[in-house]
Order: structure tokens, then C-alpha cells, then sequence
């Protein structure tokens, strides 16, 4: 079973109003922290998991997004949870999307953060490779090296060196092993793009206004290929954009979940 994060969880009753978190590479279920707190004292039901490996969630060597999506079914079913608004950001959004796939009856909408419905191409396999390459070598620490300037904005990074500090936290607590089988789950993703324009759920897009690893011209091609979809780009983030931008990112998600909740 997944190890969590969560508020407002039940152990009798039936939750139809619940939001699963779903984290970014390679990170834990500690970034959404800012997303719990705020969820929480609006009432809702939360339940962060950390992927396989992380935080006391069982490791597997060899792991796919359709094993996990498998696996966020049988936890929330363990809640007693029918289903849930699945909000994912960068790694989260390809769960998120493959959960879709999976379990549209379990899903009452779907917050796609940060992420891109396309498969990698050869030459992002490439680079991929080589990073799994580095870290095999070098550790998390190497891990931590690649992936955090591209956390943050230029200007975040300098003035909220906590971001920075609380982030490289996440991915050190990693070994190398989870750190790289997260990596090739990412490498093997089914292409989703086929799968937007399918989607009949609510759907929002978010994105930093300033994120180079899934820029707004991405998000924006995810609302067009998504019928019905509402696009929000923040304004002072970058690729982790609910950490950076919490406040707006927050006033997003509740304003969408209340539309869900009314629907």
C-alpha cells in the first residue's frame, strides 16, 4: 500500500468529494502541503500519496503509470473514497491522465498541472537516459543538481530560498534506485494526446507563466486538444507552480472544485 498525506479522511463513510494529490518528479507528497492545509479548512477530503519508494510507500524495481493508477484505485477504495477530483503536476499529470484512462467512473474531475499529454519523443528518451546514467553514478544529489533550476523562478530562487532548500530535501530522502525506476515510468508512458479529446469530466489547465520544462504554449495545447477545459497561467511560477504560487494556485483548485461540487 501507498503511504499519504491527508485531511479531513474518514474511516466510516462514503467521501464523493475527495481530491487526490498526485506529486512531481522526484519529489514526495510534502510538496502539496500548501495544497493540504488550504483543502482541508475548506472541508474537503485530501489524500496526498507518495509514489513507490517514497516516504515509506513500497518499493518496486520495474513499475508503470497503469501499475500506479492500479494501485491510487485500490487506496482509495481502502478510504472508502468513490471518487475524486485527481489534480497532477508534471509526473502527477501523466498519473493523472493514465487514471483517467483507467477509472473514469472514479474520477469527478482532473486538475493537469504543469505536465503535457505526449509521449516522448527519441530525443527525450535520450536525455532521459543519460540522466538515469548520472544518477546511477552520482546519487539524488545529482538528481537534485538537474531538476531544481528548473523548479523555480530566477527571482523565487533568489528570494524564497526555502522553496529551493524544501525541495532539494524531498529528492535527497530518495535512493538512486527510486529516483531512476520513477524515471523510466516516465519514459515508457503511453502517448495520451489521443485521450483528450475523450475526456468528458471537468477539467482545468494550470501552468507557471514561466515554466521551461512544460511552457504555456503546452498547456495551451492540452486545453485546445480538451473540450470544455478551463486555462489558467500563473503569473510568477515556474515548473512547481504550487509551491511557488500557492495563494493563486490554491484560489484556482477551490473555485474549480466548488463548480465540480455544484455540478
Amino acid at each position: 500500500m501507498l503511504s499519504y498525506l491527508g485531511a479531513n479522511l474518514t474511516e466510516n463513510g462514503i467521501e464523493k468529494d475527495a481530491v487526490l494529490l498526485l506529486h512531481a518528479f522526484p519529489l514526495s507528497a510534502a510538496m502539496w502541503q500548501p495544497q493540504l492545509e488550504a483543502l482541508g479548512n475548506a472541508g474537503y477530503a485530501v489524500i496526498a500519496p507518495n509514489a513507490y519508494g517514497i516516504a515509506g510507500s513500497g518499493e518496486r524495481e520495474e513499475w508503470s503509470f497503469t501499475d500506479y493508477a492500479h494501485e491510487l484505485a485500490r487506496l482509495l477504495q481502502s478510504l472508502n473514497i468513490e471518487r475524486a477530483t485527481v489534480v497532477g503536476l508534471s509526473m502527477g499529470g501523466y498519473q493523472a491522465l493514465e487514471f483517467y484512462r483507467l477509472y473514469p467512473g472514479k474520477t469527478a474531475s482532473l486538475v493537469l498541472c504543469d505536465t503535457r499529454g505526449e509521449a516522448d519523443a527519441p530525443a527525450a528518451r535520450s536525455v532521459r537516459e543519460e540522466f538515469i546514467g548520472a544518477v546511477e553514478a552520482q546519487g539524488a544529489e545529482e538528481a537534485a543538481r538537474r531538476m531544481i533550476p528548473n523548479y523555480f523562478t530566477a527571482e523565487n530562487s533568489i528570494s524564497k530560498p526555502e522553496l529551493v532548500a524544501e525541495a532539494a530535501a524531498m529528492i535527497r530522502r530518495q535512493s538512486a534506485t527510486v529516483i531512476n525506476a520513477a524515471m523510466r515510468a516516465i519514459m515508457t508512458r503511453q502517448d495520451a494526446t489521443p485521450l483528450l479529446a475523450s475526456i468528458h469530466c471537468p477539467v482545468l489547465v494550470l501552468n507557471g507563466m514561466e515554466d521551461k520544462l512544460t511552457t504555456p504554449e503546452t498547456a495551451q495545447s492540452i486545453h485546445t486538444l480538451t473540450a470544455g477545459s478551463q486555462l489558467l497561467i500563473l503569473k510568477g511560477a515556474a515548473h512547481i507552480s504550487n509551491m511557488e504560487q500557492p495563494q493563486a494556485f490554491n484560489s484556482a483548485l477551490l473555485a474549480h472544485l466548488e463548480e465540480v461540487r455544484r455540478s
